[in-house]
């Protein structure tokens, strides 16, 4: 990797570090704003590095509630997330990418969480967890791509280049 695409990509995670401080609910914070904006200005991999620190981050600031290695896991799922929706904006239209990941990162996440969660703790129910989380982490999820979109339109129209 180049030098100036490193440098780019240090920023990226230091703006999720700084993001991951904002929390609306629980580790659920705006860290992954800057992952789905790299994933449309460098590329659907850089997007998926920043996603995943990005995740560990928050989860860090929290005192990782939902164990280690749980966090992990959820991080491995932001990597994956912020990769997909990378792939798709380059390949499709912006609507299909923002709608698959807010639907991958809210409802999907959430109940493939709870059942990781559920054989960590038992006395975490499945569809406990689905009913506590799925609308924050939706709804975050949302704003987070909304506003990486938005600020990516803008950055195109003023013809600034990563």
């Amino acid at each position: 990797m180049e030098i100036r695409r490193l440098v780019i990509l240090s920023l990226f995670i230091s703006i999720s570090a700084v993001l991951s401080n904002i929390k609306i609910f629980s580790t659920i914070a705006l860290d992954s704003m800057p992952a789905f904006l790299a994933a449309m200005l460098i590329s659907p991999i850089a997007g998926a590095i920043v996603g995943a620190v990005g995740h560990l981050l928050s989860s860090f600031t929290s005192g990782f509630p939902l164990t280690v290695p749980m966090h992990v896991l959820i991080a491995f799922q932001m990597f994956c997330i912020v990769w997909l929706f990378g792939v798709l904006y380059k390949r499709s239209k912006d609507v299909i990418a923002i709608s698959v990941a807010i639907l991958l990162n809210g409802p999907i996440a959430t109940f493939l969480s709870g059942i990781l969660i559920g054989y960590i703790d038992e006395t975490v129910t499945v569809i406990g967890f689905f009913k506590l989380m799925v609308l924050p982490l939706t709804l975050v999820s949302a704003v987070n791509i909304i506003i990486a979109y938005i600020i990516q339109r803008v950055m195109n129209r003023a013809r600034f280049q990563v």
